[in-house]
């Protein structure tokens, strides 16, 4: 009998702990809906601090609040580790993010530079063609090639839909495979050429771009989901991918 009583307690706590878990799942969503119907979140999952509920909006951007919603922390939450110092724990969870929408995406859809020999690493590069640090790191991907690292480009127009870099990114997506990369050489390098519109995906690019916090070019996306913005010479990046 106190066997049975003791399962049928724990039965109890569990399923109050969902409902818990549920209840402010929906009042999170209330508060949110309530200050504003246009944010969209993607998921609410408890939070590493007790009492603390963590909301990642389909937006990119990360909140945390308290179970009934009442009080709101936008920012990052970090912790202090013996061995590692400060923990950022928001951007680990982005990186998770990251790295899943990397994987998702097809290779058809960008314009890679491949090594010769096998791939070691990848790099994920934001890229504006009008960019001076863009045009600074595109002279770097030899370089990168030989270390065994794929450089895959995806367009971030800074300027946004309409503008000259949009334009000069749409020619780029235009072309075939092997064109696209003769394209991105020869704008980077200076060169101008005739603007042609087809069915691409630099908007589309540009949108993940901004959901995935990227807010300037270049920003370099490793294998793991890390975000790496600005410029970086070849030899500090051999050094982050920990390539021999």
């Amino acid at each position: 009998m106190r066997s049975t009583t003791l399962t049928s307690a724990l039965m109890l706590v569990l399923t109050g702990s969902v409902w818990a878990a549920d209840s402010a799942e929906e009042k999170i969503r209330q508060q949110l809906n309530q200050v504003d119907s246009r944010l969209q979140v993607q998921s609410i999952e408890p939070a590493p601090v007790a009492g603390l509920y963590e909301v990642m909006l389909s937006s990119g951007e990360t909140l945390y609040a308290d179970m009934n919603g009442e009080y709101l922390l936008a920012g990052q939450l970090f912790k202090v580790d013996q061995e590692q110092g400060l923990v950022n724990l928001t951007e680990q969870k982005r990186n998770v993010a990251r790295q899943a929408a990397m994987q998702a995406l097809d290779e058809s859809d960008m314009v890679v530079y491949k090594p010769e020999g096998p791939v070691k690493a990848s790099l994920y590069v934001f890229t504006d063609v009008d960019c001076p640090y863009c045009r600074k790191l595109h002279e770097e991907v030899p370089a990168l090639n030989k270390m065994g690292v794929q450089v895959n480009y995806l367009a971030f127009p800074r300027g946004g839909p309409g503008s000259p870099a949009h334009k000069k990114m749409q020619t780029i997506w235009c072309a075939t495979e092997e064109g696209r990369r003769e394209r991105m050489d020869e704008i980077k390098g200076g060169e101008r050429l005739d603007d042609e519109t087809c069915d691409n995906p630099v908007l589309d690019q540009y949108m993940l771009g901004q959901k995935l916090g990227v807010t300037g070019t270049p920003a370099l996306i490793t294998d793991d989901g890390t975000l790496l913005p600005g410029y970086m010479p070849a030899a500090r990046l051999q050094q982050i991918l920990k390539l021999n």
